[in-house]
């Protein structure tokens, strides 16, 4: 009965080794998730795209007056929303795909800096994933304006409706117009992991 007994929770241990390994796997890691690089203006961090046309975002603290310290490695970036109606938005292609029918989440630290060189309102944020490249497939995240100065953590959660091979992070500011001079500050974003892991 005893070998049974450890022969059982042999078997046991080594299921949920497994399973735990798969489970894993799934996990979909962003390239240059704390977009790190040398702080500068006017500077797509390396990993990450533009996906519009006056998209030009910061690396920051130093440039523009903006001095917040990095939650995760040495810099993060910075995205605003101008006056005339422009606005900036990053993305990339996934290491894997998101798959349909999955619940996933995630987490990044945002904050809002009173001091960049004018574009100084609150703003929010909004992230999508698309099929191709810059495609505004699902939208899987939208906050608040966000208003403090210091950097807290979002988390958020999303069942995909499609296989997905993009991500978009967006300056946004509402109702499809952004009239206002804005910025939001992104730091440490997670992994995109299955909503059953810890």
């Amino acid at each position: 009965m005893k070998a049974i007994g450890n022969t059982y929770l042999l078997f046991a241990a080594f299921y949920v080794a497994f399973t735990t390994s798969i489970t894993a796997q799934q996990d979909v890691y962003l390239s240059n998730a704390s977009f790190e690089g040398q702080p500068d203006d006017a500077t797509i961090p390396v990993g990450w795209f533009a996906c519009t046309h006056s998209t030009t975002p910061d690396i920051l603290p130093g440039p523009w007056g903006v001095y917040q310290e990095a939650t995760e490695g040495d810099t993060y970036m910075g995205l605003i929303t101008r006056g005339d109606g422009t606005f900036e938005s990053v993305g990339q292609r996934l290491p894997k795909a998101i798959k349909a029918k999955e619940c996933y989440k995630f987490s990044l630290d945002l904050a809002h800096s009173d001091t960049y060189a004018g574009y100084n309102k609150p703003i929010k944020l909004r992230i999508w994933l698309g099929q191709q490249k810059c495609e505004k497939g699902q939208l899987i995240a939208e906050t608040d304006f966000i208003q403090h100065l210091d950097f807290r953590k979002y988390q958020f959660q999303f069942n995909a409706k499609k296989d997905w091979n993009y991500i978009i992070i967006e300056a946004y500011y509402k109702d499809g117009r952004f009239s206002h001079q804005g910025n939001i500050l992104i730091d440490n974003f997670s992994a995109i992991k299955l909503c059953n892991r810890a």
